[in-house]
């Protein structure tokens, strides 16, 4: 992200706060008899979803009329700013709706340079890990980095669902040094930022999933790509490593024959 323009340190500030109140009130709902519908796309969605998203909706609208929204449960809201929210009210509602604390509400802003300000709330477990382009990344109110492993040897790699990785990938993650884990979802990528996980692997998801991890990673120090190596978000897959290890893990990922291929062009 060098040579773009950092954000002001206000509103990062200024997101991190909506978030945690976002955050806050999903736990009014965070019981083991919460009512759980289904969507269309038979995933979990309950009225702490639906509350979240319009606290900070209707907030980011009072505040930025002109400013696009995007939000899981209530789709778009056209802006002319240039600017767009990236809105996931509960990341995690499998953890949410069976009393994992893993969960976390998502905040991420994109202006015309890239992504600008990335927030995970995690609101069970009293931590915030926020970014912004150019001024760091923090875990409250403490700057944190990514590990410094450089051996895929007892590194840890993160995902949301194993169901989710295709059979081969399974296969060759398990024939890998690489250590597996089901911390998932924002949680994964928070591991990640803060140094206590090497990789965070996610194989489908929508944008507001992941659109924070894009400047968190990077401002703490590591990398964020989809699971071709490029920028962004919008691939519709993720992968978050300490920077280090990534071309390293997109390797085990691609198999054999892509490492073959790529040991060809040397």
């Amino acid at each position: 992200m060098a040579g773009m323009p950092p954000v002001s340190e206000s509103l990062l500030e200024e997101a991190a706060e909506l978030t945690r109140q976002a955050g806050r009130l999903t736990l009014g709902w965070y019981t083991p008899t919460v009512d759980v519908d289904t969507k269309r796309d038979g995933s979990p969605v309950t009225e702490a979803d639906r509350a979240a998203e319009r606290l900070l909706r209707n907030a980011l609208l009072h505040r930025y009329p002109r400013d696009s929204v995007v939000g899981e449960e209530f789709g778009d809201s056209e802006g002319d700013s240039g600017r767009t929210w990236f809105i996931d009210p509960i990341d995690g509602t499998q953890s949410f709706v069976r009393g994992v604390p893993l969960f976390a509400t998502l905040l991420a802003l994109e202006d015309p340079h890239g992504i600008a300000i990335g927030v995970i709330d995690l609101p069970a477990l009293g931590e915030t890990v926020m970014a912004g382009r150019g001024i760091g990344c923090f875990l409250n109110d403490r700057a944190i980095r990514v590990s410094d492993r450089t051996s895929l040897e007892g590194s840890v790699l993160c995902t949301s669902g194993f169901d989710l990785i295709p059979g081969e990938m399974a296969s060759q993650l398990h024939r890998s040094p690489l250590i597996l884990r089901g911390w998932g979802d924002a949680f994964g990528y928070a591991l990640v930022a803060g140094g206590r996980a090497e990789a965070m692997l996610d194989p489908v998801v929508k944008p507001w999933d992941i659109a924070p991890m894009a400047v968190i990673i990077p401002e703490a120090g590591g990398r964020f790509t989809d699971l071709n190596g490029e920028d962004g978000f919008h691939s519709g897959n993720g992968l978050a490593t300490n920077g280090t290890l990534h071309d390293e893990v997109l390797q085990v990922l691609a198999g054999p024959e892509a490492r073959t291929g790529a040991d060809r062009t040397l």
